[in-house]
């Protein structure tokens, strides 16, 4: 299938994803914890202040893709399961159980009795069902969510509390997706609102803390949800969270927010750049970082484009990239250039450095044998026109830029004009979707590898344009197979497609790097690298 699909059908696959299951956490500091000095012992009560880059504009958890805003509006949400950050096991939340058939087109959940969302309404399959029902609908933020329901042939209450969920196809990946933010379970009223509603007022779920305020662009608030006795199995704490309060506060500047968490005005903060390693190292402050998988960040290419039609012009400009310098001059310590359109930490990853090696001869070589020649002021030429290309990018990760602006120095000296576009974080969905780009500048991460067949099958949202080819095969073979060494060798199979053809140019592996006050203890990375604060404390 080359057409691309009508983005308002459950065929738009996710933007974005979870991030890895089988890294551990590491810090500079005490392990998984901001913690220091200080009691010993968990207190409740308390406001944690967090510093966050950007606002995506929405608080409905089944919309947001952005990490920073993710970051709150999980807290108020819980899922039917959850994965396990170490291991990458899937473990009860709402669900207490659950059974799949043999080749996997059926989910049978058995939910927890007594769970309530914050306006007094009970759980019940009913209500997982309106939900997983409404999730087609949503609007053009709502992708990550209506890419994991994708081929969803029915949701049935089988009694007050059990669901089933019956897709047209095998669907391996569906029980992780269910651990995800973007399947958090909402109350049925909050499900009968429009999107737009939904992204500027918030929901109304289940979860530990309760949307209080939302200023778009200045600040998220949540209170302590009372009464709160359901949190996920991996939680160390029963009941309700420690914490009264969590504001997040949108600080654009990575050198303000490194300021403020060391004067104290915060307790926390993400997205920590190189830049400041080195002073917030020297002060009461604990760095955790955690590599993420998935889709590593690099250049999605329009594939539709006449000039990125031609593979050699493609090949060319992944050979031009540098990865290595990108990664140790613009990202924080640790960060890995890429090694596949994988990350290293994601399942059935494979090692394909020797095909992303950084050869500006090569480079050159494919774009003189593409028939472009160089031009008198050092851009080359073909047919009287320059190769010209303009990068897409979003200010949601202060890496973002300085990392392109490497880039686009790479591609000059290969030959290749390069415009750098800024747009807006809520405009990056729109911008795929529209397919006005010549290359976007992203990431989209989870910890399960069909994250390739949401990004680059032709049969789901193609965001890339890319023909039809080999590699729908591959990437529909490794959702369908319940065989994890066959799975394996086409999730293999479909990383070599990508990177040989050069669908995308991979560049590096993003790594989350927080910095947090050593007052606060149990602020822990899920499984997705994001935090979970129902465990945090002050003290």
């Amino acid at each position: 299938m080359t057409a691309l699909p009508d983005f308002r059908t459950s065929r738009w696959a996710p933007l974005a994803a979870l991030l890895t299951t089988s890294v551990l956490l590491t810090a500079c500091g005490s392990g998984s914890t901001g913690s220091g000095s200080g009691s010993s012992r968990p207190q409740s009560g308390g406001t944690l202040t967090f510093a966050v880059g950007s606002d995506a504009g929405c608080v409905d958890p089944q919309q947001v893709g952005s990490n920073e805003s993710i970051y709150s509006v999980r807290q108020t949400v819980d899922s039917l399961t959850d994965q396990n950050p170490e291991t990458g096991k899937i473990v009860p939340w709402l669900a207490k159980s659950w059974d799949i058939n043999a080749d996997a087109t059926e989910f049978t959940f058995h939910l927890r009795s007594g769970v309530t969302f914050s306006d007094g309404s009970e759980l019940t399959a009913q209500v997982v069902k309106d939900n997983f029902d409404a999730v087609p609908k949503l609007g053009a933020l709502g992708v990550l969510a209506q890419g994991y329901l994708s081929s969803v042939k029915s949701t049935v209450a089988v009694d007050p509390l059990t669901v089933k969920v019956t897709f047209k196809e095998p669907n391996t990946q569906f029980l992780q997706a269910t651990s995800t933010h973007s399947l958090g379970i909402e109350s049925s009223a909050s499900v009968k609102k429009t999107p737009q509603q939904k992204c500027s007022d918030g929901v109304v779920g289940s979860g530990p803390f309760v949307l209080k305020q939302y200023v778009q662009n200045q600040s998220i608030t949540l209170a302590k949800r009372t009464g709160y006795d359901w949190g996920s199995s991996l939680w160390s704490k029963k009941g309700e969270a420690y914490l009264d309060k969590l504001v997040f506060k949108v600080v654009p500047e990575a050198g303000v927010r490194a300021g403020s968490l060391q004067s104290g005005q915060v307790d926390a903060i993400s997205s920590v750049g190189k830049a400041n390693e080195a002073a917030l190292k020297g002060g009461q402050v604990t760095l955790l970082r955690r590599a993420n998988p998935g889709v590593v960040f690099g250049l999605g290419i329009n594939n539709s484009r006449p000039v990125l039609k031609d593979a050699k012009v493609r090949q060319a400009i992944l050979a031009a990239v540098d990865r290595k310098q990108i990664a140790d001059t613009v990202f924080p310590t640790g960060t890995k250039p890429a090694t596949s359109v994988l990350a290293h930490t994601t399942p059935d990853y494979t090692n394909l450095s020797s095909d992303l090696a950084f050869d500006a001869a090569k480079a050159k070589s494919l774009l003189d044998e593409a028939g472009w020649k160089t031009g008198s002021d050092g851009v080359r030429v073909k047919d009287g026109k320059k190769l010209s290309l303009v990068i897409s990018w979003f200010p949601n990760a202060g890496t973002n830029q300085p990392a392109l602006e490497l880039v686009q120095q790479q591609l000059k000296d290969v030959g290749i004009d390069v415009t750098l576009k800024q747009g807006q974080v809520s405009q990056f969905a729109t911008t795929l979707q529209g397919g006005d780009f010549d290359l976007v500048w992203g990431n989209v991460t989870r910890s399960d590898p069909d994250i390739l067949r949401s990004s680059f099958s032709t049969r789901l949202a193609n965001f890339y344009r890319l023909p039809a080819s080999s590699l729908d095969t591959a990437l529909s073979g490794q959702a369908a197979t319940t065989d994890t060494a066959k799975r394996r060798q086409l999730v293999d199979d479909a990383q070599k497609l990508i990177v040989r053809n050069a669908y995308n140019v991979p560049v590096v592996e993003l790594q989350t790097q927080l910095g947090v006050s050593q007052k606060v203890h149990g602020l822990a990375f899920d499984s997705g690298s994001r935090i979970q604060l129902h465990d945090t404390w002050i003290g």
